[in-house]
């Protein structure tokens, strides 16, 4: 889903979540500190706030602030700092799955929760694990040279798509996620319904030559993820358990599916916070957990790289978003995962963070993300040394 729906207002979060009466300055709201995240046979470590270089008295303000301010709904937020979980909290709040109201549901660390969009950056992991394993050889090779079923739908123009452009958000081809997913005429409504989602896709007309234009499609993660399940001759979700899920030592994963019965590449994932933060650290490690090769260094490197221009300030990569914060007159560089709702997994390289939230602000300003970002856990990190100064 666009994400035009949710990030307009980013820019005004902070001013907004004051505004809501979030009351005073969120290191005021909770100077206890808030200890170590419980210890679960997971694969994470835990530490206090104090032990990775983090101010507790800041840190621990996330939970006061949002538990009183039900508005927002917040639904977790977990912060990892040098390898180990430092914060963890849930709330209770409405939620939704792909769309179906659930009711209020009380978080907690075993309740699985929509990723929406944030799919689309672990399909890029897959496709990295796919170029490892051989079954892609090259980003440049035509899409249709995957497709042959769909040779009727190819043109001069479609023949020229490749793997980086389905990546990179720059097929050209004509598709509007601008409309609410309720519009039966959004493209991506459409192919979630379609019998064939992967030919509905190529069907669209091109509206640009392929490389030129970025333009939010989930059409892309969807033909990524019918061209690896050709050339590796089995379903994603199998590639995803065998190759990622399982050496992460995550097992608790549910996945919408088309009408098809393949898996939603661009948003159907639905994971428990810790195990999204697992994969938030994969990145952080460029590929490793816990010495254990999952993706290739280069791959991590190349799909975290900024590759084209994305919608409002921010860089894209290969299904992942490249951004910055200005935390006290210094530029702090983060990688992101971003899903409709508010779904987010943020990836600091430069202070070794990883930090989730998932919130229900389905059709709402997505604030939570944004606060818990720049004014709690960048503010929070005592030892600053790697972020650059602006100029006066």
């Amino acid at each position: 889903m666009s994400l035009w729906r949710f990030l307009c207002t980013a820019l005004a979060a902070a001013t907004l979540g004051l505004a809501s009466g979030a009351g005073a300055p969120a290191w005021a709201q909770d100077a206890a500190g808030c200890g170590s995240p419980p210890v679960r046979s997971d694969g994470w470590l835990v530490a206090a706030p104090e032990q990775a270089g983090m101010d507790a008295k800041i840190l621990c303000g996330i939970g006061p602030r949002f538990a009183a301010w039900p508005d927002a709904n917040a639904h977790a937020v977990l912060v990892a700092r040098h390898g180990k979980l430092v914060y963890e909290r849930y709330f209770a709040g409405a939620d939704q799955i792909w769309g179906q109201p659930i009711g209020t549901v009380t978080y907690d660390a075993e309740k699985r929760h929509d990723l929406r969009s944030i799919t689309k950056s672990v399909t890029s992991l897959l496709v990295g694990i796919a170029l490892d394993h051989g079954w892609l050889k090259s980003l440049d090779a035509p899409v249709l040279s995957f497709l042959p079923e769909f040779s009727d739908l190819s043109d001069p123009d479609k023949e020229h798509i490749t793997l980086r452009h389905l990546l990179t958000m720059s097929s050209g081809l004509a598709w509007d996620e601008s409309r609410p997913y309720s519009d039966p005429t959004n493209s991506e409504r459409q192919m979630d319904a379609a019998a064939d989602p992967y030919r509905y896709a190529l069907a669209q007309p091109m509206a640009a030559p392929p490389g030129t234009i970025y333009n939010y499609c989930g059409c892309s993660a969807a033909l990524l993820e019918d061209i690896i399940q050709q050339t590796a001759s089995r379903p994603l979700d199998g590639i995803a358990k065998e190759f990622l899920f399982d050496p992460l030592g995550i097992s608790d994963v549910e996945w919408t599916r088309f009408p098809n019965g393949d898996v939603l590449a661009h948003g159907g994932l639905r994971l428990r916070a810790r195990d999204l933060a697992k994969l938030g650290q994969l990145v952080l490690k460029r590929g490793d957990w816990n010495g254990r090769r999952i993706v290739s260094t280069a791959w991590i490197d190349q799909a975290t790289a900024p590759q084209i221009n994305g919608e409002s300030i921010y860089f894209y990569g290969y299904q992942w978003w490249l951004g910055r914060s200005l935390i006290a007159r210094k530029e702090i560089d983060w990688i992101a995962g971003f899903g409709y709702g508010g779904q987010r997994l943020y990836i600091v390289p430069k202070q070794d963070l990883v930090v989730v939230v998932y919130s229900g602000a389905y059709g709402a300003p997505p604030l939570v993300g944004n606060i818990v970002l720049n004014q709690y856990v960048l503010p929070a990190l005592i030892d600053k040394p790697t972020a650059r100064e602006t100029q006066p």
